[in-house]
């Protein structure tokens, strides 16, 4: 059947003689050529079939494969097609390195260029290529569309990149196009310049709730959190990924009553919610160590009909579990019936922090038996709940299943775990050999668990070794020096104990002041040692007082072993 050509085809330079439409040798992919029939529409409007001799679709693995069927597509007239040059093009982009030139070729000497066919390779494209193939593009000429600018900005890292776009998007009038404009906002962004990003925004053009969120979600990125809900305050309109990003900056910076406040606020505007805001909210519930705000939130997810997915149930398990409510953490836990990876590691080490190591490790066989294969964040889980129950033998004996069955290779806080389990066991011998043994040099965690076995245990010579070790890899951490000299202050080593705290002067390490918080009748009060800014200090310090005097009276006696002073 004779082969059907459409237009006329120039081949690109430095090709292959397969690229020319030379007699090709059969191979395994040209022989799996047959016969496709395309659906053609007259111009008169009226359907006809016209039987075009096509290679079917055939996987592209190789360059050589690529070249072989583009050269077929040449001879039948068909590499003009649409999706035919598409295909080649999508291949050519994974490797743009290599395979770059051969994109261009293709492109600079196809009959009917369109920006259709240079966007999705656009954004396919790392920066440096990318550039080119705009420069390429406008050579042609064949100026952009509304898609070019944001399937290329996206990924415009260089700054200097970003700016020359600008200048083109402007020059071409697209200031005026939405897409276009939220592209460079982000792009802004990206490259940490708010100030640019401001600018663009404040100039006006064509805003749309997307511009605003975006604006909104990268200055939370960036830190700058309030200057982030100065923007969210003026938005004319709001969509759940406004409210959402709004929340999640709050969260990010540690400021969990504020993401709390503006999802109360959220839902006092009868705003529906999804799965990502309740997240988001469970997350600042746990953050604020709010119990009775993380069971309304899971009160309003039911009531909504929120679906409980897999990401959802793992923030509800982790406010349950690190508010001390592990039955109910289980209770969700169990409810949800296809449980991902990150919901079993969530729960195992949920168990674990509370000292639950037998429930724990029951969850993880569990888990083995539904066929989901642990990770290096289960090995952490497991080890701590091994850890935690004084479970020494058992956590040996998973540490060597794990890494044995699935591979999982052992990093830094693996070893931190390992040392860890003996050392709150007491065997800080081993713990000392693990941390011999490594295959890299332990960094402050590692050490720092083994400092804090030697506290516990009283063992003051090796946790002195340790504990100046841990003092030079962390000098600014004011924990690290109170730990050491109050292990010297068990040994009324007064005078070590004054050279640790001249040390402190010296760098200018003050010790960070305690603080606590309390959840009292749905709200959560934060209290700092030696302050008086809680409107109810006084009554708070007159009970504090009263408590002391009265237990005082029943004979009891503090525990002054840790006090930085000689008052024996």
């Amino acid at each position: 059947m004779a082969a059907a050509s459409s237009s006329t085809v120039v081949a690109p330079a430095s090709t292959p003689a397969s690229f020319l439409g030379k007699k090709l040798r059969p191979t395994q992919a040209t022989t799996a050529a047959a016969v496709n029939y395309y659906h053609v529409k007259s111009s008169s409007g009226a359907n006809r079939f016209k039987v075009m001799a096509a290679p079917t679709p055939i996987p592209l693995t190789t360059i050589a494969e690529l070249r072989q069927h583009h050269s077929q597509l040449v001879r039948l007239g068909l590499a003009s097609h649409p999706s035919h040059a598409r295909r080649l093009l999508s291949f050519l982009a994974r490797d743009p390195d290599s395979h770059f030139p051969y994109a261009a070729r293709l492109l600079a000497h196809h009959p009917d260029p369109h920006p259709a066919l240079f966007n999705p390779l656009l954004s396919a494209l790392p920066p440096r290529h990318a550039a080119r193939l705009l420069a390429l593009m406008l050579s042609l000429p064949l100026p952009p569309d509304h898609f070019t600018f944001p399937r290329i900005l996206p990924g415009a890292a260089p700054l200097l990149l970003v700016a020359q776009l600008h200048a083109l998007l402007v020059k071409l009038g697209f200031h005026s196009h939405s897409q276009s404009l939220n592209a460079l906002l982000a792009a802004y962004l990206a490259n940490a310049r708010p100030d640019l990003a401001s600018r663009v925004f404040r100039g006006g053009g064509a805003l749309d709730v997307v511009s605003w969120t975006t604006m909104v979600g990268g200055l939370c990125k960036l830190g700058l959190v309030d200057g982030a809900r100065e923007v969210f305050d003026g938005m004319p309109e709001r969509n759940l990924i406004s409210w959402n990003a709004m929340m999640s900056g709050y969260v990010k910076a540690g400021r969990f009553l504020d993401a709390l406040e503006v999802f109360d606020e959220m839902r006092a505007r009868g705003v529906e919610g999804n799965g990502f805001v309740a997240a988001t909210a469970a997350v600042a519930c746990t953050g604020a160590g709010a119990l009775a705000r993380g069971r309304e939130v899971h009160r309003w997810v039911a009531r909504s009909g929120i679906r409980m997915d897999d990401k959802l149930a793992t923030a509800m398990v982790d406010m349950y579990c690190k508010c001390g409510c592990v039955e109910e953490a289980r209770r969700v836990f169990e409810a949800l019936p296809a449980k991902g990876l990150t919901t079993w590691n969530c729960m195992i080490g949920g168990l674990a922090v509370h000292g639950r190591g037998e429930d724990a490790v029951e969850v993880f066989a569990r888990m083995e038996r539904k066929g989901v294969a642990p990770d290096d964040v289960t090995l952490v889980n497991v080890l701590t709940a091994c850890a935690h129950a004084g479970m020494v033998r058992e956590g040996r004996r998973y540490l060597d299943h794990i890494v044995r069955r699935y591979g999982v290779e052992l990093k830094m806080e693996h070893y931190g775990c390992l040392v860890d389990l003996y050392g709150r066991a007491g065997q800080l011998d081993e713990a000392k050999k693990v941390i011999d043994d490594m295959p890299m040099e332990p960094d402050v965690g590692v050490l720092g668990a083994l400092f804090g076995a030697c506290k516990l245990h009283g063992d003051v010579d090796l946790g002195e070794a340790i504990g100046w070790r841990v003092i030079e890899l962390d000098p600014q951490n004011s924990g690290r020096y109170v730990l050491l000299a109050n292990l010297l202050a068990t040994a009324g080593r007064w005078e070590d104990v004054a050279r640790v705290r001249r040390l402190m002067d010296e760098r200018n390490v003050s010790k960070e002041a305690g603080r606590s918080v309390i959840e009292v009748d749905g709200e959560v009060c934060e209290f700092q040692c030696g302050s008086l800014s809680h409107h109810q200090a006084e009554e708070v310090y007159a009970m504090a007082r009263d408590m002391m005097r009265r237990i005082g009276a029943e004979g009891y006696l503090p525990d002054t072993r840790d006090v930085l002073h000689d008052v024996a």
